[in-house]
């Protein structure tokens, strides 16, 4: 097996870190590997330990190197939060080959001029996603390789977030060991993994129920068009499990993912478990109706919030309605709740690997799906799957923490002055 044919994906949770393989073997994609290890130094989806961080990242990639016998140093890191922001923008380039023919440096160029936009001095561009190409008037081109043309323009998304944010996010990753070969909205990964076609082009909701955080991501006509953070998850029903029990909040997440389910009428009253009380050396036994009557109110607030916000950004009713991904939505009864709270189709994404069979998994596998499309759509060089290449794919103007790592990526103009100038002296 060649590293060549191998690309990494990193998603960094509030309660799992997951590094996730595969493998590009002649055009063809598959999971060959999958680490995961307990988060710690995350909260609410955000960084607030960088040394646990780290070692968290560490145990992920280890489990992961050691399913596979491979060692990892390059990873496509996912990102998400309340600070991503999503602008609109326009490029023009003139087409530069003498025979009018666009090729792949006519697309890099013009997806620059989009770039170049006014940015606040305390956000960065993570990402320029191309809605549609315009050759010469002519609309909606999706790839305009190789068309016959005199004038290339791009309608574009340009996806900012907060500079500390990205700087924290890069920096837990490489004292980590490794190193960053692009970072990835996870909203727009999972979109391009869990919905079709038709429901990203008539309008539909992806939302991603974390531990921590809750993020909703809006598709219409094929593009990312609005996304927004909400600062709940699962680990608010574990709160409420530990507190309604009065148990240690590790039990209350045992007992959650043994016996949890968010539907009162799914409940069943003969299932029954025991839980050791704070301040007391005594088990307790409970039913799963006991369960199911602390869990269901806050699954059902969670919804009535989803709702909300998505109203609050402007879409009511979309045709494609609601798809649910994210380890919370797992649990027996989600479902159910959501398709009674959000009075709207719902149904719930899981990936269809081996291996990651499981709503958890879609933003990872989203991340790597992402970034074989970008190697579809705009191929590094004759070489294939080479990740070693991918840098170049998309022009983003990404901060290095590192500066010895950005000398070493970055040669050429300083180290040539620096010579010239050394021969004088």
């Amino acid at each position: 097996m060649s590293n060549n044919d191998i690309i990494v994906s990193l998603d960094i949770g509030t309660s799992k870190i997951r590094a996730i393989i595969g493998e590009i073997n002649n055009g063809t994609f598959n999971i060959i590997g999958v680490g995961s290890a307990d988060s710690e130094g995350i909260r609410k989806g955000v960084i607030v330990d960088i040394d646990q961080t780290v070692q968290s990242i560490r145990n992920a990639v280890d489990h992961a190197e050691r399913m596979v016998g491979i060692q990892i140093s390059e990873v496509y890191v996912g990102i998400s939060g309340n600070h991503i922001g999503l602008m609109s923008s326009h490029g023009v380039v003139a087409v530069s080959n003498e025979d009018r023919e666009i090729g792949e440096e006519d697309m890099e160029r013009v997806l620059k001029a989009a770039e170049v936009i006014a940015v606040p001095p305390e956000r960065e561009i993570i990402d320029v996603v191309a809605k549609q190409y315009v050759v010469d008037g002519l609309e909606g081109i999706q790839d305009p390789r190789g068309m016959i043309g005199v004038r290339l323009e791009v309608e574009a998304t340009i996806i900012t977030g907060a500079k500390t944010a990205i700087h924290n996010l890069l920096r837990c990753v490489e004292k980590a060991g490794l190193k960053v070969s692009d970072l990835v909205l996870m909203s727009l990964g999972a979109g391009q993994l869990a919905l079709s076609k038709d429901e990203k082009t008539m309008g539909s909701v992806l939302v991603d129920i974390g531990a921590g955080a809750t993020t909703i991501a809006i598709f219409e006509e094929d593009s990312l068009v609005a996304t927004s953070t909400l600062p709940i998850g699962g680990e608010f029903v574990t709160n409420d499990i530990a507190y309604g029990l009065r148990t240690l909040t590790d039990q209350a997440e045992k007992v959650k993912l043994k016996y949890g389910c968010a539907w009162l009428d799914d409940a069943a009253a003969d299932v029954m478990f025991k839980v050791t009380r704070i301040g007391s050396n005594v088990d307790k036994e409970f039913s799963q109706e006991d369960l199911t009557a602390i869990i269901e109110p806050r699954v059902q607030e969670i919804f009535q919030m989803i709702g909300t916000e998505v109203k609050r950004l402007g879409y009511n009713e979309l045709p494609g309605g609601y798809i649910l991904t994210g380890g919370t939505v797992s649990m027996p009864g989600v479902l159910q709740v959501a398709q009674h709270e959000l009075a709207a189709s719902v149904r719930v994404a899981v990936p269809d690997y081996i291996g990651v069979r499981d709503p958890g998994y879609t933003s990872g596998v989203g991340i790597l799906h992402n970034v074989i499309r970008s190697l579809r759509i705009r191929p590094s060089s004759s070489n294939g799957g080479n990740n070693n290449n991918t840098n170049s794919k998309k022009p983003t103007n990404r901060p290095k923490p590192n500066t010895a790592q950005e000398s070493e990526q970055k040669p050429g103009l300083f180290e040539r002055l620096k010579n010239m100038f050394s021969e004088f002296i």
